[in-house]
């Protein structure tokens, strides 16, 4: 009989976590890279050492026996390297003498359990959730006598916070990993409750010769990096499009770039869910506008080309249609053309003209495209939140209604997340299309007086 070998080893990008020499090495970045897998294996390294301990930290210890969680995957994992469990201390043993051992720091002042612990190794599993003060307490429990050089190893998804805060050299200004950055290392030292930062030990010696460097590094991973999850489980990655739109920026994000980590649950002050009525009819009449929000041609592989289709009536902005692609300029046109015979040629098609000469050529270009329709360009006057206003405050006031559609809970999750979310495509093709109505020619006893809406302008202060 041939016995069965399994073979455990890191993928590409946890191998990446496992080679950092950093004394703290934080790896993540976005949901299902990898990030459990990739701690459980850390301790095995040090397996045949028998002083060596590991502990294993979640915030909560339902976090780690719940079902699917750190401590079922351990069982999955240890045992084939003759790993025992103790289920009452959390615990593995292996023959060698060595342990890895799982807890909590549920409370703040819960690391006082471990005054006068020696820990060589550290392991925190979404370090985001655990405070800076329990972090920085269990450094100083991070010492070693067993021959392993003491080290810290983390995982975390996007969150804002102090670990955003501790990570920021990493991370870009829109909230996306700085690839160039992920696994480079940094050194700092603590002083007087400040972190100081620089690209060697040596720097920081020679200024604070009485504090020893650290080095640090961020590593990134997405559910991209992580091929045999996607394999086995390619419905993960539905589950994780299909979140609401910060959860989904966070845990999913860019593609090569991970979550985001400045995105805020605080979005809706633009634009809300609540204010949109969605309806099954809308009044005949009245003059129809198709906006087009074009994705610049430099930027084609990252913005999107969006349009909103919307009329006035007694009082009432409806919109009517609302479509959001990432397509080149030549696909972009097609669409335009495609989309105008659905419409019929009483609706206008009005498109965000870009300065210079090139937004001439472009505009010249779409209109001749669209011969036989109704069409211009329109330069856009005015920042992008300044140009929602007008739209925003109809809204407010519940006099936007939706004509329903399958595009309705798209739509209203771009437009609730404004202006956190990384694109803003789907906002500035509505709000051309209302300013187009209200500006050409509406009858404004069908536009409510924008002063009438009260605490409006509290809300862009």
């Amino acid at each position: 009989m041939i016995a069965e070998v399994i073979d455990i080893r890191p993928q590409p990008r946890q191998e990446t976590f496992m080679a950092s020499s950093a004394d703290i090495a934080i790896f993540g970045g976005s949901a299902g890279g990898g990030k459990t897998y990739a701690l459980l294996m850390e301790p095995l390294r040090h397996k045949g050492n028998k002083d060596f301990g590991a502990v294993i930290f979640r915030r909560s210890i339902s976090e780690i026996i719940k079902e699917g969680g750190l401590w079922d995957e351990a069982q999955k994992m240890y045992p084939l390297l003759d790993g025992k469990p103790n289920e009452n201390e959390h615990q593995f043993n292996f023959p060698e003498g060595s342990r890895v051992t799982f807890s909590h720091l549920q409370y703040d002042d819960t690391v006082n359990d471990w005054k006068s612990s020696q820990v060589p190794l550290l392991i925190f599993d979404q370090l985001e959730t655990f405070t800076e003060h329990q972090f920085f307490y269990m450094l100083s429990r991070n010492r070693s006598t067993v021959g392993v050089r003491p080290y810290i190893r983390a995982t975390c998804n996007p969150e804002p916070g102090w670990l955003a805060d501790f990570l920021v050299w990493w991370i870009n200004e829109d909230g996306y990993a700085n690839l160039e950055r992920s696994g480079k290392i940094r050194w700092m030292v603590r002083v007087n409750e400040e972190i100081i930062w620089a690209d060697t030990a040596g720097e920081l010696l020679a200024k604070y010769p009485d504090s020893l460097p650290k080095s640090v590094t961020f590593i990134l991973s997405t559910i991209y990096d992580n091929q045999i999850l996607l394999d086995k489980d390619p419905g993960y990655l539905a589950n994780l499009q299909a979140l609401p739109l910060v959860d989904r920026e966070r845990l999913l994000g860019d593609k090569r770039r991970g979550g985001n980590w400045k995105i805020k649950p605080s979005a809706g002050k633009v634009f809300n869910k609540a204010w949109f009525e969605i309806v099954d009819a809308v009044p005949a009449g009245g003059r129809e506008v198709r906006f087009w929000d074009l994705a610049a041609t430099e930027k084609k592989s990252a913005d999107f080309t969006a349009s909103c289709k919307g009329k006035i009536a007694n009082g009432i902005v409806y919109i009517l249609d609302a479509t959001n692609e990432q397509i080149d300029p030549a696909r972009a046109d097609t669409t335009m053309k495609n989309t105008a015979g659905q419409d019929g040629k009483n609706v206008d098609i009005r498109f965000e003209q870009e300065g210079g000469a090139s937004g001439k050529r472009d505009a010249y270009h779409i209109v001749t495209h669209l011969a036989g329709y109704d069409v211009r360009g329109i330069p856009p006057q005015g920042d992008k939140i300044t140009r929602a206003k007008p739209l925003s405050a109809q809204a407010l006031a519940g006099n936007v209604k939706l004509l329903r559609g399958a595009w309705n809970d798209r739509w209203l999750n771009h437009m609730h997340g404004q202006p956190e979310l990384k694109h803003d495509d789907e906002m500035d093709a509505a709000s051309g299309m209302y300013n187009e109505l209200i500006g050409a020619g509406a009858d404004w006893d069908d536009v409510q007086d924008l002063n009438k809406v009260e605490n409006f302008e509290s809300r862009w202060r």
